[in-house]
């Protein structure tokens, strides 16, 4: 038998934990079990800190966490998925393609930047979604201190006014004045549609964040979007313009375009719909977590969101539910009423929520220091010792805040 899981990011990577606990539960042999997960690196990016200085040190290393539990690690892109047949058809980084079979697949493929087909967006916009993206931003970054000292030398402008924006621009102002030199004065602008900044954090929160922005720095615009871009600057919606040579676009993801090939409904996110057991109705043998999945986490109406904190017991409860069907003991319907933010502010601390109503718990330094610790420590891979690494995948305790 083989379970293929598909994605080495937060989900994929406790989906192939998880299996592995169950099957060393049940005293099934990898032989008789086969566990493989496909991705093009055997690395964990750790995308939530993709907006910090250094992007490039924002991974982890997965192999010797795989090879600990007896996951089999393929090297590689998938590229198409049949069903019907259920097999998986993987592009290899020197150009060739295998196919493999599976009994029970999860797609654990993540999410994508939503890039809208706005004039210039493609040529002068970056953004913070991928390893390849946030490195190409922090290198135009340095580069902006040989260049001539004008306006749109030092402003930035951040389109999207939601955690990802709100996060890249509070972080901003110090990574600015540390290539230009102690006496730049940066300029940073969020250009947000929805009439209020953080639109989905609620009235609670938003004057911890709106006195933040203003403590750092950090101006908004409102009500407006970014309608074009070019190589000096942005005109926004309402016809104003911005000098910048910087643009970030932090407005929106949708699920990673290997889920259309599952012929199954999906939600306005590109999101598969799923049973409480994370199944995919009506496909036999596929299973969906973490951001290619739109999945239930109570019976009070609330559904995972597209974040780490969720993917991570999402892919822990895949995993162990696609084993437990292939060895016949009964699978786990997933929960997760626990739900917290933890926002970055910058040179503000953090803002630290709990509950779907984003009850405000900390704020400040205290909130900075929580951030740090679940960005620094509680986020990465187990280590690569068996024991350890199973253990973290019980889906009833991971995340379990």
């Amino acid at each position: 038998m083989r379970l293929v899981i598909i994605g080495a990011g937060f989900a994929g990577m406790y989906a192939a934990l998880s299996a592995a606990r169950l099957r060393d539960i049940k005293g099934v042999s990898p032989d008789e079990l086969e566990i493989a997960l496909v991705a093009p690196e055997p690395t964990l990016v750790v995308r939530p800190r993709l907006y910090e200085p250094k992007p490039e040190t924002m991974t982890a290393p997965l192999l010797d966490v795989l090879n600990a539990v007896d996951v089999v690690y393929v090297q590689g892109s998938a590229e198409t998925v049949d069903t019907k047949s259920r097999m998986v058809q993987v592009a290899t980084a020197k150009g060739t393609r295998k196919t493999l079979s599976y009994d029970r697949l999860v797609v654990a493929t993540g999410s994508r930047l939503f890039r809208p087909n706005i004039p210039g967006l493609a040529e002068y916009g970056f953004s913070v979604d991928s390893l390849e993206d946030a490195v190409a931003l922090d290198k135009h970054l340095h580069g902006l201190a040989d260049r001539p000292a004008a306006s749109g030398r030092d402003t930035v402008v951040v389109a999207g006014g939601g955690f990802t924006g709100i996060e890249a621009a509070t972080e901003m102002p110090p990574r600015l004045r540390a290539i230009l030199g102690k006496g730049a004065k940066p300029r940073v602008i969020i250009v947000e549609r929805n009439p209020a900044i953080a639109p989905d954090m609620g009235e609670g929160p938003r004057p911890v964040i709106e006195e933040a922005l203003r403590k750092v720095g950090v101006e908004t615009r409102v009500g407006v979007g970014v309608a074009s871009l070019d190589k000096s600057g942005v005109t926004l919606s309402n016809g104003d313009q911005i000098e910048t040579e910087t643009v970030i676009w932090a407005a929106g993801i949708r699920a990673a375009p290997l889920t259309q090939q599952i012929p199954a409904e999906r939600d306005n996110f590109g999101r598969l719909l799923v049973d409480p057991c994370l199944r995919v109705p009506k496909v036999s043998g596929v299973f969906a977590t973490g951001d290619a999945a739109r999945a239930a986490c109570d019976d009070d109406g609330n559904y995972a969101l597209m974040s780490c904190q969720h993917a991570t017991r999402m892919g822990a409860f895949a995993g162990n539910n696609a084993a437990a069907e292939l060895l016949g003991v009964p699978t786990k319907p997933y929960h997760q009423k626990a739900y917290v933010t933890c926002l970055d502010l910058g040179e503000a601390g953090a803002l630290f929520t709990r509950g779907w109503e984003r009850t405000v718990e900390m704020v400040g330094e205290v909130a900075k220091k929580t951030k740090q610790e679940i960005n620094g420590v509680w986020i990465y891979p187990p280590k690569p010792e068996r024991a350890a690494a199973l253990a973290s995948a019980d889906p009833e305790q991971v995340t379990k805040l």
